[in-house]
């Protein structure tokens, strides 16, 4: 059996784009990239969050040129 080349589920880093707060930045993505996203901070403790702050995790099921494109438009983005 071929192991799988991708993942359902994407975490990354918003910090590259000026998030310094990943709760912040999943309300706004949606109205200026299309795209939306879940701050990894839902799914730890109170304690870590500071950990988790900028990361953010996006789900891949749709057609392979739909995450392609919300990644475009996401690269062109910048966050403040």
């Amino acid at each position: 059996m071929p192991s799988p080349a991708g993942s359902y589920f994407t975490v990354v880093d918003a910090a590259p784009l000026g998030a310094t707060d990943a709760d912040a930045f999943c309300r706004e993505v949606p109205a200026r990239a299309g795209v939306v996203g879940i701050p990894l901070t839902v799914f730890v403790t109170p304690e870590r969050r500071g950990d988790y702050a900028t990361l953010v995790r996006f789900a891949a099921c749709e057609r392979v040129e739909v995450p392609q494109g919300a990644a475009e438009r996401l690269a062109g983005m910048t966050f403040n």
